[in-house]
């Protein structure tokens, strides 16, 4: 816990991950996280090829220690990658070799045993955090030797798990005492202090950083974003085969007939030349909460805000107002 509190606490403003999001993170939004003071992060697969993937690793490394020479006061955090280790991973040996060339700090591994990348990171000094859906994985990736654990629960954009927030971190408390991050539905600095209150240690936040200046994606996709509340999300399976959410418009939009595929389990659906990731546009459950687009530093502003206010807000008591009003019996 001791190497995640000098790598992450010491220069965080808050407690949040910028999680790494397939076509959305690049380098501008990874940068602009980490100046801002929070862990900006990218998938590997965002990235073509391997000398691709070091010219972003290059360029990252190199605007976070310019900004920490011309700032030294300025809290600015590390940067994260992440990496698919499912044996169907084809790339990943060859991606891990330009990690390990660049000494990556933070590396997100997912879908697979970390086990092989835990051993390695640790050797340079880094750190790994494993994404996990359930609490059997949950122990898996604790038995690889991960230093945290990030808990993929239900509401979260992209591919969700369906366990309820709450009930996914208590359980893990039971058995894991280390650094532990919550995915789902967060995206205010209300949230990411309940976040801690119910025993997490960090946020992880996607979907509101899709709503953000830095963010290089469709202007169709940000302006759906504020448009959208919790009616405009449907979780699927049905375009990568794993469940996930996402905005029904952008669906609409690319001339799948929505009646398919709402409401049902699974459905066999010819997409027309459409592109699952490119074309239908992910979100999460906190997508109601985003009313603007904002550059990175002004919204985590605001978060640190928001987040004091809800350190501040006094507990129920007895005596509280809620509670002396009651009348009958």
């Amino acid at each position: 816990m001791k190497k995640v509190e000098e790598l992450l606490n010491e220069n965080m403003r808050l407690p949040i991950i910028c999680a790494p999001m397939f076509l959305v993170s690049s380098p501008n939004l990874v940068i602009s996280a980490c100046k801002s003071g929070i862990v900006g992060s990218f998938p590997a697969f965002n990235t073509r090829t391997q000398a691709a993937l070091n010219e972003w690793l290059t360029t990252i490394a190199s605007a976070l220690e310019a900004e920490k020479r011309e700032n030294p006061a300025t809290k600015v955090a590390p940067f994260a990658v992440n990496m698919v280790v499912h044996s169907s991973n084809k790339r990943l040996a060859a991606d891990f070799d330009v990690v390990k060339k660049h000494k990556v700090p933070f590396v997100i591994t997912s879908q697979g045993n970390p086990q092989p990348i835990v051993d390695e990171v640790h050797q340079w000094g880094g750190i790994v955090f494993h994404d996990v859906i359930t609490v059997a994985h949950a122990r898996k990736a604790i038995e690889a030797g991960v230093d945290g654990l990030i808990l993929v629960a239900a509401g979260a954009g992209g591919h969700a798990g369906e366990v309820n927030p709450v009930a996914l971190v208590r359980e893990v408390r039971e058995f894991w005492k280390g650094p532990l991050v919550l995915a789902g539905a967060i995206n205010d600095g209300y949230g990411v202090r309940a976040t801690e209150v119910l025993g997490a240690n960090y946020s992880y936040m996607g979907t509101r950083f899709i709503a953000t200046k830095e963010a290089e994606v469709d202007p169709d996709y940000k302006s759906m974003l504020l448009e959208s509340d919790l009616r405009d999300l449907v979780l699927t399976d049905t375009f990568t085969g794993v469940k996930c959410n996402f905005l029904k418009p952008s669906i609409a939009r690319a001339g799948i007939d929505l009646a398919m595929i709402d409401g049902k389990e699974s459905v066999d659906l010819d997409l027309g030349g459409s592109n699952a990731w490119k074309d239908m546009w992910s979100a999460g459950h906190g997508v109601s909460g985003i009313h603007s687009v904002e550059p990175i530093s002004h919204l985590i502003d605001r978060l640190i805000n928001e987040y004091n206010q809800a350190a501040q807000t006094p507990i129920f008591t007895h005596a509280s107002p809620i509670n002396s009003t009651r009348t009958g019996g």
